[in-house]
């Protein structure tokens, strides 16, 4: 048995024996030369993390993830960028779902991104409006345009994800798309985000903190669904917004839970509070968005976004513990 067991062993690079660490570097000194490789090499599930480093440079790959319990880190989240250029709109003319719509596509479990960008660059380098054909268009035809939804990050069948210190760019809307109505909790901090209409949209339970949010086009820039549960909620805190002039804030479809702490707006804002688009939809449980302690640069705040939390709560209260409960510590490692 033991001699079998030592078999096993000499089968498994090294480098996976010694610790659970991949190094990718585009210039041949790592493991691998691609992001995807390194992915690929990894059994699906693990009882340890598994952290993959990518050293600095520009990473031209469309990524698929997954293995759970897995950690991607970067050299900086300047120097490691990982970038594709893909419209949500032409990808489903051919393609049932959204797997494969983002520069990174996310369907495992426990799942953390550091010190690197991931950007969909489509809307940066698009030179006009085209028409592809599209089974899924009635006319059998779609026009692609600049503002077309263009996703950096989505998952799918995804809970706890953690990003820190990353930085997310499309042009277009839902570029940070962690969407899992039921049990999703995702966890944001230091990170920059960029986009066009609800360009940050969790669905389920999120904490976003110390986050910038650019909003490049678009009628809102933050969206949440809590749907599913009564006590799911968005919760953003020391966050600052700025955009083009007029961009307003942040609306909602679904059942949602807004609450934004200690957050700055640039001056330019459009005077309009996070609203509600479609008065048709079954709201279950009514407006639910809480400010504490906001205001907007240069003075002159709006009175919409004074402080108003729920009966019973207080600003000390409102905690990443106070978010996940006993489900999810995303500040233990």
């Amino acid at each position: 048995m033991n001699r079998i067991i030592l078999l096993l062993l000499l089968s498994i690079p090294a480098r996976m024996v010694a610790q659970q660490r991949i190094v990718v570097a585009g210039d041949g000194r790592g493991d691998f030369k691609t992001i995807q490789e390194a992915i690929n090499s990894l059994p699906d599930s693990s009882a340890s993390t598994r952290t993959i480093f990518i050293k600095k440079g520009t990473y031209k790959e469309k990524l698929f993830i997954k293995k759970h319990n897995l950690i991607l880190e970067g050299e900086g989240r300047d120097q490691t960028i990982i970038s594709y250029s893909i419209a949500r709109d032409e990808w489903r003319c051919d393609h049932p779902d959204d797997w494969g719509v983002a520069t990174m596509n996310i369907q495992a479990n426990d799942i953390t991104l550091k010190n690197l960008a991931v950007i969909n660059h489509f809307g940066f380098t698009f030179s006009g409006d085209y028409t592809v054909p599209c089974k899924s268009d009635s006319t059998g035809k779609k026009t692609i345009t600049t503002r077309s939804h263009q996703m950096a990050l989505r998952t799918m069948y995804c809970t706890r994800l953690k990003a820190v210190n990353c930085h997310f760019k499309a042009f277009g809307g839902d570029t940070v798309s962690p969407w899992e109505t039921g049990n999703g909790m995702w966890y944001f901090k230091d990170c920059i985000m960029e986009g066009g209409v609800d360009f940050y949209c969790p669905r389920g339970w999120a904490w976003a903190e110390n986050c910038e949010f650019i909003t490049h086009t678009g009628t809102a820039a933050i969206w949440h669904d809590g749907s599913a549960n009564a006590d799911s909620k968005t919760v953003l805190v020391n966050c600052s917004f700025k955009g083009f002039d007029g961009f307003s804030l942040g609306r909602y479809h679904r059942d949602a839970q807004f609450y934004l702490v200690n957050c700055v707006f640039a001056r330019n804002m459009k005077d309009q509070p996070i609203y509600r688009v479609g008065a048709g939809n079954n709201i279950q449980w009514g407006e639910r968005i809480y400010y504490y302690n906001c205001r907007r640069e240069g003075g002159n705040d709006f009175a919409w976004h004074s402080n108003h939390l729920p009966a019973g709560l207080n600003a000390a209260d409102i905690s990443v513990k106070w978010v996940f409960g006993l489900r999810w510590d995303p500040e233990k490692n």
